[in-house]
């Protein structure tokens, strides 16, 4: 089977169950924005670094894949999946990492390890997923019901990843890298 099928040059791409649209449509624009939030956590699997992160980090390319896919789902049809179990487990992670790590004083910059600056990439890539979805939900209003679990995902995974940055630097013994504001005066 050959990777080129020559049907997208025309500015259209194919969903997942029949259906084309627009490259640019915002199903598009969404499940592309999940799928580089997915190669961007593979990059930071590449890092020497905990294995207890690493694991979560597996598992959750394994979501985003499946998220990708009701995005990309031409058919639209069925109810979406529960993911309060997910949700929950994600929120008992934040807490439980968040233990390991010192109170927040400051804002922190993006750094200390590889490993972080790269988890705190993949947090800003999943906070524009975030907007693409809400996107579909406006504009798109029969997809809104599809697409409220993707947007409570992705909200709850951007708050796990700031968390996981954190907790490899920390795992590291590398300090978080602090935000202190210059005088302006």
């Amino acid at each position: 089977m050959k990777i080129y099928t020559k049907t997208g040059d025309d500015g259209s791409t194919g969903l997942f169950g029949g259906g084309r649209v627009a490259k640019h449509d915002l199903r598009v624009e969404a499940y592309g924005t999940v799928d580089e939030l997915n190669a961007i956590l593979g990059v930071a699997l590449c890092e020497e670094g905990d294995s207890d992160i690493k694991a979560a980090l597996e598992f959750h390319q394994a979501e985003l894949l499946a998220l990708g896919a009701v995005l990309a789902d031409g058919r639209a049809t069925g109810a979406p999946k529960s993911n309060t179990e997910l949700l929950s487990g994600m929120e008992q992670q934040i807490d439980q990492y968040t233990a390991e790590l010192e109170p927040l004083k400051n804002f922190i910059l993006p750094g200390g390890t590889r490993l972080a600056a790269q988890l705190h990439h993949a947090r800003t890539v999943c906070r524009r997923a975030e907007r693409c979805v809400t996107r579909i939900r406006v504009e798109q209003p029969k997809l809104a019901q599809r697409v409220m679990p993707c947007i409570v995902y992705l909200n709850r995974l951007s708050d796990w990843l700031f968390t996981v940055a954190r907790l490899a630097n920390k795992r590291a013994g590398v300090p978080d890298v602090l935000w202190i504001p210059k005088d302006s005066s």
